[in-house]
């Protein structure tokens, strides 16, 4: 797909994992500073024919990957519990793709965090019979205007159709399904409302987009998010996950313990580096020409652009 302007697929594509806003949409990476008249258009366009793919993982749960951030669907007698509901574009493929899981009803929705890319199936999902919980500052951040300097973009509200029904602050537990779903709130870390959900007798962790497996992440700065938050994030998912726990990440393969390990490797070291630069005066032009990342380039993304400047941004 040929977009207008300079937004050409390959830069929709390039620089983490869409939107993963933050506003990841492709599952392998995200574009940089979107010009386009429409950012939302352009993923759900893109979105329209993604590829759905699942993974089962054990005790009832499913990743359904994809359509922008990755689904966890938790299936029994009290229905489909779903983490994150990807684009509204692909709900073709989702819904036969949840069909195919299991002919339960859809009941329960939770959304990790704000970004498009979690949240924009919302409004059918609900339609279909889900009701929606997250964090306050999602509904709050999905109920007015937001602007993502990044992307030099604005969202406008969502209908209210697509708004969290429920709500939470700190913690909550919920009981569904023979599972015991722990969701805890971050400190501001990709954005100021992400939230983990961690599956307990299972053993499943889902990490929102505090982690991206094999790719640099987006840090969300004009939602609070921020690089030393992205690490406290990090080690509080460590604190969670064991050597046999199976890792979600908001985007990029399911991964373990040892995978979250080296995305906070990364991570320090990311902050450090540019960190050392930036004391020494350094402006973020001449950092991004040093190349301080580019021994992690082959394995977290081709190009570390974006990433370094939301990192100097935040050291």
């Amino acid at each position: 797909m040929t977009t207008t302007g300079s937004f050409t697929r390959r830069r929709f594509l390039s620089a983490g994992s869409m939107m993963a806003c933050g506003i990841a949409l492709a599952p392998r990476r995200m574009f940089a500073q979107a010009t386009a008249p429409d950012m939302i258009a352009q993923a759900r366009a893109v979105a329209a024919n993604a590829k759905i793919t699942t993974q089962v993982l054990r005790g009832n749960i499913t990743a359904v990957m994809g359509s922008g951030g990755n689904i966890a669907v938790l299936t029994g007698k009290d229905g489909k519990v779903l983490i994150d509901s990807g684009y509204m574009t692909s709900q073709p493929q989702i819904t036969a793709a949840l069909n195919q899981i299991s002919g339960d009803p859809m009941t329960h929705l939770i959304n990790t965090h704000w970004h498009f890319d979690h949240t924009d199936g919302n409004e059918w999902m609900h339609s279909a019979g889900a009701t929606i919980l997250a964090h306050e500052n999602t509904k709050k951040r999905l109920s007015e205007t937001t602007t993502i300097e990044a992307f030099h973009y604005t969202f406008q509200p969502a209908p209210a159709g697509a708004r969290p029904t429920e709500t939470m602050s700190q913690e909550k537990t919920m009981k569904l399904n023979g599972a015991t779903m722990h969701l805890a709130h971050y400190a501001p870390a990709h954005t100021d409302t992400d939230i983990s959900i961690h599956f307990q007798e299972a053993d499943v962790l889902h990490c929102g987009d505090t982690f991206f497996n094999g790719r640099y992440p987006f840090i969300d700065t004009s939602t609070g998010g921020s690089i030393n938050g992205m690490i406290a994030a990090t080690d509080h998912n460590l604190t969670l996950a064991g050597e046999k726990t199976i890792v979600i990440p908001g985007h990029g393969p399911v991964g373990d313990r040892a995978a979250l390990q080296q995305f906070r490797d990364m991570l320090a070291f990311s902050r450090d580096a540019v960190g050392a630069l930036k004391k020494q005066s350094k402006t973020l032009d001449e950092v991004k020409a040093a190349k301080p990342l580019a021994s992690y380039d082959a394995k977290w993304g081709n190009s570390a652009t974006m990433f370094l400047g939301l990192v100097y941004q935040g050291v």
